[in-house]
């Protein structure tokens, strides 16, 4: 997994209320990307998932049902 850093703004989660890590809506490579992690029997992060600060948690909650290229477009704007 990755470190518990905002994708956003850079900054470390050090306590679990400093934000949280999201898992947005899985694209197709996504979708393979899982099968081959379960397939030989990997872990990692998934690409669909990133952690943010308790000052972007809440917005990027709200786009969890979008794919994380789409969340990520409207975040960084």
């Amino acid at each position: 997994m990755k470190p518990p850093i905002c994708c956003i703004c850079h900054k470390r989660l050090d306590y679990p209320d400093d934000g949280g890590l999201i898992y947005f809506k899985k694209r197709q490579s996504d979708k393979e990307w899982q099968k081959t992690m379960e397939k030989k029997g990997m872990v990692g992060h998934p690409p669909y998932a990133e952690w943010f600060c308790e000052i972007h948690y809440e917005k990027a909650k709200e786009l969890k049902n979008l794919t994380i290229d789409e969340a990520m477009g409207i975040l960084k704007d």
